[in-house]
């Protein structure tokens, strides 16, 4: 097997792995502040849609993280980016809080349909609309189909299973914009001058974070914060290049052994 190129960038989801809601996970922001030290891109990538960037942006800076708007790429973008290319008009079902981020997008008279987190949307009457658009040959867009997700109490469903439901319906599949998909990671390093032998990626979600990045080309490290649960490791393959307790001692990994 060749050997590995030298690290040039790191990649960083962020709910469940530098935080959980509005509580850093300890010892991230130092951890983030000495990855800063490294010469090595950082970018931070999520599939959040319950905010826009701008409100996702002013969480992190309240949790005490040094990070710039344009070092984040999230899936709403990705699928902002994809509505400009179809020139389709959505029926947007996200959080009200990350409508910011389709400003500008026609919405009326639907002929396509976005799906992200947006428990106030997952009632009967919406997602029959929905169902009825995609009938009629409205494209499905999913931001991402993550199974579930960690909130401060308990995990919590994710926009998957709704996803998936109006797939078993209408008979069709989604296109899906966010991670794991390789584009998603692929479009996340543009403009670093890295490929994806060059970067790893940190996350807490086996699949969507660890196991796409590695199908992608990249090392993927799994931190044992945020969604994680016991066994994870074992529901990819091939399995996570490495396995830490949180984000702080993955940073450690990367300083002593990657550069």
């Amino acid at each position: 097997m060749a050997a590995r190129r030298a690290l040039k960038a790191v990649l960083v989801d962020l709910n469940g792995t530098l935080h959980i809601e509005d509580s850093a996970v300890p010892g991230a922001q130092e951890a983030l502040k000495r990855l800063r030290s490294a010469p090595v891109t950082i970018r931070f990538v999520t599939n959040t849609t319950k905010e826009c960037k701008r409100e996702l942006l002013e969480r992190l800076t309240k949790l005490g993280f040094d990070i710039a708007e344009n070092e984040i790429f999230t899936s709403l973008t990705a699928a902002r980016n994809l509505l400009e290319q179809k020139q389709v008009r959505p029926l947007l079902l996200v959080d009200d809080k990350a409508l910011p981020d389709f400003t500008g997008i026609a919405t009326d008279d639907p002929n396509a349909v976005v799906i992200g987190l947006a428990p106030e949307h997952f009632h009967y009457e919406m997602m029959n609309r929905a169902f009825r658009l995609i009938l009629d040959g409205a494209p499905l867009i999913a931001i991402h189909k993550a199974r579930y997700y960690k909130k401060k109490d308990a995990l919590a469903l994710g926009p998957g299973p709704f996803v998936t439901g109006l797939e078993y319906a209408t008979d069709t599949k989604a296109t899906v914009v966010g991670k794991p998909e390789k584009t998603f990671f692929l479009e996340a390093l543009r403009g670093t001058d890295c490929t994806p032998e060059d970067a790893v990626m940190i996350g807490d979600d086996c699949r969507d974070d660890v196991g796409g990045a590695q199908k992608a080309g990249m090392r993927g490290i799994l931190v044992r914060t945020g969604k994680y649960r016991p066994a994870d490791e074992e529901k990819i393959n091939p399995a996570p290049y490495l396995t830490c307790e949180n984000f702080p001692e993955a940073v450690e990994h990367i300083l002593e052994r990657l550069l």
